[in-house]
């Protein structure tokens, strides 16, 4: 047998495209969009983010279909939930999903080492947490705004859309904005978490107990019930389930739908307290990420 030896040495320079920072973000936020739904990943990592996505889209099937099978005169009242209402079916999906997809993006890079890659390349620390940011909005999106906009189309089949032209425009706006003010707060809350730890699942974990936990704590507190405290309902800020929720129903003007006694509360409470907790989380995660020691 014989040994291998080397033939020829060269050094070649680099002839693609140089596209600069801008170009850096967008591949990140594309890799970080593929890595959180599993693409180009093996069939395992592929079954939690479409089960998750799966429970938030399967009751917007269900609704479409009773609609299609039951006539507008014939449906009792209160059979299919409003857009805002909707928001309370998937609840449990999009937990999930905000636990699972940004420390899947941020705790993975710091504990294989690719963070220091990434900081080698034309990003600096605030590019790729901005970039981050895009891309785990974008996933969560698609659950916050595709189960709406799937419903409107649907129901626009059938005859039971919006009025006119401008009622579709006014119509998606509202979804969007819907959308994007939930999937801002999760967004900013769970990098805020993933931040403190490269270990996946803490941060899972983390997440999952600090929505969930707010959102009892909170109602027990805020209750009028029996074995209630009954006290203002000005707290649903620190209820970090019923916050944006609250708020979508006042972009649909839907207020009075709002569970009590959380209907009570202000739009400029609630918008005001939207934006300080986006603030508050956003500027965790930069001021963790400024602290950190990185090899490149």
């Amino acid at each position: 047998m014989t040994s291998a030896r080397i033939v020829d040495r060269s050094y070649r320079p680099f002839e693609g495209g140089r596209g600069g920072v801008g170009a850096s973000m967008l591949t990140v936020v594309k890799h970080s969009i593929q890595r959180s739904l599993g693409i180009k990943r093996t069939i395992w990592q592929k079954i939690l983010p479409a089960a998750t996505i799966a429970i938030s889209y399967i009751p917007a099937i269900v609704y479409i279909g009773l609609a299609a099978l039951i006539p507008a005169e014939n449906r009792p009242d209160g059979l299919l939930p409003t857009y805002a209402e909707y928001y309370g079916f998937i609840t449990t999906g999009l937990v999930i999903f905000t636990a699972f997809v940004a420390p899947e993006v941020l705790c993975t890079d710091r504990r294989t080492g690719m963070l220091g890659l990434y900081l080698a390349s034309p990003l600096d620390r605030n590019t790729y947490l901005v970039s981050k940011a895009a891309a785990v909005a974008t996933v969560l999106a698609v659950v916050t705004t595709g189960p709406q906009l799937l419903m409107m189309v649907a129901y626009a089949l059938i005859g039971e859309g919006p009025g006119g032209l401008i009622d579709y425009a006014v119509l998606v706006l509202r979804i969007v904005a819907s959308g994007l003010v939930i999937s801002a707060l999760y967004t900013c809350l769970s990098m805020a978490v993933s931040s403190f730890t490269s270990r996946r699942a803490a941060a899972s974990a983390t997440i999952i107990l600090m929505l969930l936990a707010s959102q009892g704590f909170i109602h027990a507190l805020t209750d009028r019930g029996p074995g209630g405290a009954g006290w203002s309902p000005n707290l649903i800020v620190f209820n970090f389930i019923m916050l944006p929720v609250a708020l979508v129903f006042h972009i649909f003007g839907e207020a009075s739908k709002i569970e009590t006694p959380y209907n009570e509360v202000s739009l400029t409470v609630l918008l005001f307290a939207n934006l300080a907790w986006i603030v508050v989380f956003a500027a965790v995660t930069r001021w963790r990420y400024q602290k950190l020691t990185v090899t490149r």
